[in-house]
């Protein structure tokens, strides 16, 4: 049980790194659009939240896991204004909301199996 635990603690940490990847890739993207002072306040702001547990999910900490699943929420929200609010970036909005749900996912299952590892 333990490996399948290892295992989904990996696979959220790579959604996560993901997560980081698509969010610093829309906001170079807004820079090449020209609006380079609110994209890289915007990548600061966004950035913040999901990196803060980062440490502590790669140490394999149940804790980080916990409330590295609060820390996503800002990432649902803003991919689900975009993708219904904003035309334009509707596909990357849709892909940071994907991959947003995908670590909420993956943590609360990751949590779950160290629940059970814990009560066996």
């Amino acid at each position: 049980m333990r490996s399948a635990l290892a295992n989904r603690l990996r696979i959220a940490v790579v959604a996560a790194l993901a997560l980081l990847a698509l969010l610093v890739t829309v906001s170079l993207w807004r820079v090449a659009a020209g609006a380079a002072a609110l994209a890289l306040t915007l990548l600061l702001l966004l950035l913040l939240p999901l990196a803060l547990p980062l440490p502590g999910l790669l140490r394999g900490h149940q804790r980080s896991s916990a409330w590295a699943t609060l820390c996503v929420t800002p990432y649902i929200v803003y991919g689900l204004t975009e993708t219904i609010a904003n035309p334009a970036t509707r596909l990357t909005a849709a892909a940071i909301l994907f991959a947003s749900l995908a670590l909420f996912a993956l943590l609360v299952a990751q949590l779950r199996v160290a629940r059970r590892d814990a009560a066996a």
